[in-house]
């Protein structure tokens, strides 16, 4: 595959904070890429630098083999959807949806169209009077009918009911099919988005810490649930990444895959196995990666 961006030790300081720790990856043409992790772990900063709306503190970033600094070539070629995104104050969805028209070369009114109808959006209001989900839904709008090569979306659907969110999910998938490109998908809904995406990446504290095909992340653990001491003897040398324990039974997620000779001694030791979604898996290794030395729990739905 072609890879359209590539970052090689990226680092960002601000002041006494390291952002983003000498971190390097790659990201493929037309794939569907989830950036994921904990609130403040980088993801934002990583992509306001890959479109040249924040500076690298050292490292290497190329999009489309070029830095996209003051590269308009580049930048028309990218859309970034940002949580916080800012707009004149007496500018209305109708104004906005203009100005990116005019902007994105691949733009598609029909599709645009479609989902204001689709999203119920307000046209005449002033973007400062729309709802938190009535400006998400403007941002959601721009980045799918923009049709850009590479789209990145910033938590996209905060204040979006789950009626929004399944049909920006929905049209997302329906026009990728259509018209593929690269989409980095920010969110912390993890369980809602991982059927839309292709790759994960995970930012932890800085740090990449996970950078895989989301169907071999998948089968990367399982949770060996039972009694405690068979389930002990059974993840005895295998990499354990957290242990929940009530009376005499324990669940502990161990990670790599299970052999068709682990299950038959699972089944012996009268052990279930239980699937572990890609959100747990991610919320667990994230603790796993914190160590003992930074005991504080991590809530799933903190993942941002």
């Amino acid at each position: 595959m072609t890879n359209v961006i590539e970052v090689k030790n990226l680092t960002k300081r601000y002041r006494d904070t390291l952002a983003v720790d000498g971190v390097s990856f790659s990201i493929e043409k037309d794939t569907i890429y989830g950036l994921l992790g904990r609130n403040g772990a980088g993801k934002t900063t990583v992509m306001s630098i890959l479109t040249a709306q924040n500076f690298a503190t050292s490292g290497d970033v190329r999009v489309f083999g070029e830095n996209p600094y003051e590269n308009a070539k580049v930048l028309q070629r990218m859309c970034f959807v940002r949580e916080s995104q800012k707009y004149p104050d007496d500018s209305t969805a109708r104004h906005a949806f203009r100005a990116a028209r005019l902007f994105f070369p691949n733009w598609n009114q029909e599709l645009a169209d479609r989902l204001i109808d689709e999203l119920q959006l307000p046209m005449k209001k002033t973007i400062k009077k729309l709802s938190r989900g009535q400006l998400s839904a403007v941002g959601v709008i721009i980045g799918l009918a923009a049709r850009a090569e590479i789209t990145f979306f910033d938590e996209p659907y905060l204040g979006l009911d789950a009626v929004a969110r399944q049909i920006f999910y929905d049209r997302l998938l329906e026009d990728y099919a259509e018209h593929p490109r690269t989409v980095i998908l920010s969110s912390h809904l993890i369980d809602e988005v991982s059927n839309l995406i292709e790759r994960v990446l995970v930012i932890d504290r800085g740090r990449i810490i996970m950078d895989e095909d989301t169907d071999a992340v998948r089968d990367r653990a399982a949770n060996i649930v039972g009694d405690t001491a068979a389930v002990e003897a059974f993840v005895a040398g295998r990499e354990v990444i957290h242990r929940e324990s009530l009376g005499r039974v324990s669940s502990v997620t161990v990670l790599g895959a299970l052999t068709p000779a682990d299950r038959e001694a699972l089944q012996a030791a009268g052990l279930d196995v239980a699937p572990v979604s890609l959100q747990q898996l991610i919320v667990r290794t994230t603790q796993h990666a914190a160590g003992s030395q930074h005991p504080s729990p991590l809530d799933e739905g903190a993942l941002r």
